[in-house]
């Protein structure tokens, strides 16, 4: 089927809350195959992609070792029976899972809850903290966003999300600004701690970067000083990784960079490379005292739980991420992508700030009078998609450009996108 017809089906069959499409045909694109950095449309035309397809395809699209993982389970055990009569994969993954993260970092077990989607890892955390506290309350961020299921929109800060189904939540999550400097960060501490002295607070959630509020990137003592606070007051600290895992930002995990070891972390997204699964991963002695020993039902499970080709496509996946160094390129890719962002020259109309970490970046548009320059970066971006490059815009009000490609993509072809983009910015 050609671009039209496809749409034209979603139009007629799909929710129209789904899909955006302008009338003059210039948004979207209908993906019709993908491969390491680009992407080919159903017309034929290719494009690189500075999306990874919101942060997915880490080790590449299609990436040979991972595609073939996934083939050969399909073709041995397509489907088991996740919480009854379990397969080996999923054992392994779960041990490789400790192995990444507390394994590394305190030399102490981890156990995994594994689930489809990012929002039921949040969801698996938040449960976790309650039943460890008994606390109801949890502490978010402003700008956070953490998945659109009823327990994750908790925690999930947009009014755009929040606001239509409000009289269906619980609203446990209580929201304190995202610091952006040292100042802001010394506010932080003393609206935290009256919080934790009025409220029943059982787990701090927070994003080590906010990926979808705008890459927005915390002052340095920023999750330390979260530490400090759920040890001081027997709370939870939940780390939503889930788009900053596995190499993103320059380390396994954003965490890295501060050195802070959450209690629990949410992962997903580059974990399989393009198969639906994530995984909550917690302390073994925290989940060991959080979950009751299964009596045959257990309490929070899914048909699918730990997917027997999702498994074998992330042991592929976190191999292929080791074999080809991405974390150590993402890191050296990063600081290359954000000197280039740097000296980008905007209208005289236009305000730019660059911002990242590790190949996770955003370019901020705002007026002269610095509010956002929303029209004018969706602008931007559908000009550089009608010249091969597939951007996203991040953030409340759409004005960030993000970048966050595959960790293979070349610096020659930054470079080249790089060029691309300031003629658009210069005729924006």
């Amino acid at each position: 089927m050609n671009t039209k017809q496809t749409l034209d089906l979603l139009r007629d069959y799909e929710s129209r809350n789904v899909l955006f499409t302008e009338l003059d045909g210039s948004w979207p694109i209908v993906w019709q195959r993908a491969k390491g950095v680009h992407v080919w449309d159903a017309e034929g035309a290719k494009y690189l992609d500075l999306t990874a397809a919101f942060g997915v395809a880490t080790a590449g699209h299609a990436n040979p070792a991972v595609v073939h993982a996934g083939q050969m389970q399909m073709a041995t055990l397509l489907h088991a029976m996740g919480d009854v009569h379990p397969h080996a994969l999923k054992a392994q993954l779960a041990r490789e899972l400790s192995r990444l993260t507390f394994e590394r970092w305190h030399h102490q077990t981890g156990k995994v809850i594994f689930n489809n989607s990012g929002f039921e890892a949040v969801e698996a955390a938040l449960k976790t903290a309650i039943l460890a506290t008994g606390q109801r309350g949890v502490i978010a961020f402003e700008g956070a966003y953490h998945g659109l299921g009823y327990g994750a929109l908790n925690a999930t800060h947009r009014e755009h999300f929040r606001g239509p189904f409000r009289s269906q939540l619980r609203e446990f999550g209580k929201f304190l600004p995202f610091p952006k400097t040292d100042a802001e960060l010394r506010l932080l501490a003393a609206a935290a701690s009256k919080l934790f002295s009025r409220e029943k607070i059982g787990a701090i959630i927070v994003e080590p970067i906010q990926a979808r509020g705008g890459i927005n990137i915390p002052p340095a003592g920023f999750l330390r000083l979260l530490r400090n606070l759920c040890d001081r007051h027997g709370a939870l600290l939940i780390l939503d990784e889930i788009y900053t895992g596995f190499g993103r930002t320059g380390k396994w995990l954003a965490c890295e960079h501060s050195g802070v070891v959450p209690d629990l972390i949410c992962l997903g997204k580059a974990l399989t490379g393009g198969f639906p699964l994530s995984a909550c991963v917690g302390r073994a002695d925290l989940m060991d005292a959080a979950w009751p020993a299964s009596q045959g039902e257990a309490i929070h499970t899914s048909t699918y739980l730990g997917h027997p080709v999702g498994c074998a496509m992330a042991l592929a996946q976190i191999a292929e991420i080791q074999r080809l160094k991405l974390c150590k390129r993402s890191a050296k890719l990063g600081e290359r992508l954000l000197e280039m962002l740097s000296i980008l020259h905007p209208p005289s109309s236009i305000l730019m700030r660059s911002r990242g970490v590790g190949l996770m970046a955003g370019l901020e548009l705002l007026n002269t009078d610095a509010t956002p320059a929303t029209a004018e970066s969706l602008q931007v971006i559908k000009a550089m998609l009608h010249r091969g490059y597939i951007l996203l815009p991040e953030g409340e009000h759409g004005n960030i450009i993000s970048f966050t490609p595959p960790l293979t993509i070349t610096e020659e072809q930054l470079t080249r996108m790089v060029n691309e983009l300031q003629k658009v910015l210069a005729n924006a």
